[in-house]
């Protein structure tokens, strides 16, 4: 667990020994509600126990001056520049600087020094952290907090598209912001309407399995996969066009099977897949609500199926975890991301959870030559003010 202290004496070092306010927004976690949101379908996150926590103090110039942690870098900028700095990390900070004053902030320079927990490149939204922890922040030393909190998830995504060259939905900044310790939130990503739903599994715990690889054809593959379902709305609109159909979420069952002669068996699978997550995720929601885990696990384990047979976004190793979770009697596992390599997400007994973490490092060790690492999380708050 990070610790203020981590923070606040590095504060203290690299700037004149004055401290700040200390802030902190997590990563977070999806159940369920993979490859949903560019089709105007459903995902199910949840902010969790790792963050991103910044000491930030405005100094009175129009400088900002940032020092990251865990880089060991010091970067600054002028927040009238026009073009920002060039430094990976320093850019999403930039970026919230830019789209905060484009929703009338008047942002001026601070000091600040920061650091995470939340795994980098593991799934865990470790971007969309460090937006929301500092679109949070300056709305609150800067804006009397008058941005909405979506507005400050939307911060974080336009971040991403117009700063760091990310095109990503708005799920993880949304989870970031919005987080309720034991809650998930069924975001409906064409109506961005939202529900928290309890999650408060007792007896579970919900593991990541990093599977340390990542497949490099993953870009082009989704943008496959994103032509598939346009592929697929797009016949279904020519043979319902009194239906108002726009995106795959508006597509039935029997709209489905309807054109399946008329679209590629490959286009035919894709959508499938998708008007069945639909389902699933609607199964899991009711199943929170009556505090029915072992439902919630049989659809992880439908939607890990589903992923792999018909999106095909799977890989080798992930299919290996999975299939050890099954046989260690774990409640619930399946990919979570966009697959081609990362992590497993895991719903396991307590009693069952040491000889499944130990077997499968064994194995997978035994296999591929390297243990997965593994991430216990838990379900907590979003973006707030620690101090």
């Amino acid at each position: 667990m990070l610790d203020i202290e981590q923070v606040r004496s590095r504060f203290i070092k690299h700037f004149d020994g004055k401290t700040g306010n200390i802030y902190a927004s997590p990563g977070r976690v999806n159940l369920i509600g993979e490859h949903t949101d560019y089709n105007g379908g459903f995902v199910m996150p949840g902010a969790i126990d790792k963050v991103l926590m910044a000491e930030i103090r405005p100094n009175g110039t129009n400088k900002v001056m940032c020092y990251s942690i865990d880089q060991k870098d010091r970067v600054e900028f002028d927040v009238d520049d026009p073009v920002g700095p060039r430094t990976s990390w320093a850019r999403y900070i930039y970026g919230v600087v830019q789209e905060m004053r484009k929703r009338g902030v008047d942002v001026k320079g601070f000091h600040t020094a920061f650091a995470g927990d939340v795994p980098l490149g593991a799934g865990m939204s470790s971007s969309a952290a460090l937006e929301s922890c500092f679109a949070f922040a300056i709305n609150d030393l800067f804006g009397d907090n008058k941005i909405e909190k979506f507005d400050l998830a939307l911060v974080g995504q336009a971040t991403e598209h117009n700063y760091c060259g990310v095109n990503c939905g708005i799920m993880d900044q949304f989870a970031s912001v919005f987080g309720k310790k034991d809650h998930l939130m069924r975001l409906d990503c064409r109506s961005m309407e939202y529900e928290y739903l309890p999650f408060n599994p007792v007896g579970y715990k919900v593991v990541l399995l990093d599977s340390l690889v990542k497949h490099e054809l993953a870009s082009s593959a989704y943008n496959d996969r994103r032509k598939s379902c346009e592929n697929v709305v797009a016949a279904v609109q020519a043979k319902y066009p009194e239906k108002d159909v726009k995106l795959l979420r508006d597509v039935t069952w029997d709209m489905l099977n309807d054109v399946k002669g008329d679209v590629s068996e490959e286009d035919y699978k894709r959508a499938s897949f998708f008007v069945g997550e639909t389902d699933r995720v609607m199964a899991v929601s009711e199943a929170l609500k009556n505090g029915d885990y072992e439902k919630v696990g049989e659809m992880m384990y439908a939607t890990h199926t589903a992923l792999s047979k018909e999106y095909e976004v799977s890989c080798e190793e992930l299919d290996f975890l999975n299939d050890i979770a099954k046989e260690n009697g774990v409640t619930g596992s399946r990919i979570m991301g966009g697959g081609f390599g990362g992590c497993t997400i895991n719903l396991v007994k307590e009693e069952l959870y040491e000889k499944f973490i130990a077997d499968a490092q064994q194995k997978y060790l035994a296999k591929y030559g390297k243990r997965p690492k593994v991430y216990d999380v838990i379900i907590s708050d979003g973006a707030h003010k620690v101090c």
